[in-house]
């Protein structure tokens, strides 16, 4: 009965945790800042192609910009970009 308590508490202890990351373990907020940025750049993306790089970075897969041109963009740690390659 003690397992069955601690570990219905355990799961609804881990589930706010979960809830508030993006697949990948990307926090929401984050994916929130980034999807704001491409806005602004009048640029656009599907959520689920941020990608959390090993530096802490991310890249930013398959990006439509105003035009159509279509960019893989890098972000560092703060959102800045820092590189992007035409597709």
């Amino acid at each position: 009965m003690k397992r069955i308590i601690f570990t219905c508490a355990a799961l609804a202890l881990a589930t706010p945790a979960f809830a508030e990351s993006h697949e990948g373990g990307i926090p929401q907020e984050t994916v929130d800042a980034i999807m704001s940025m491409l806005t602004d750049m009048e640029c656009q993306m599907a959520p689920d192609d941020i990608e959390m790089e090993d530096d802490g970075g991310y890249e930013l897969d398959d990006v439509i910009c105003k035009g159509g041109n279509q960019f893989d963009i890098e972000l560092d740690a703060d959102l800045n970009e820092v590189g992007r390659r035409a597709e």
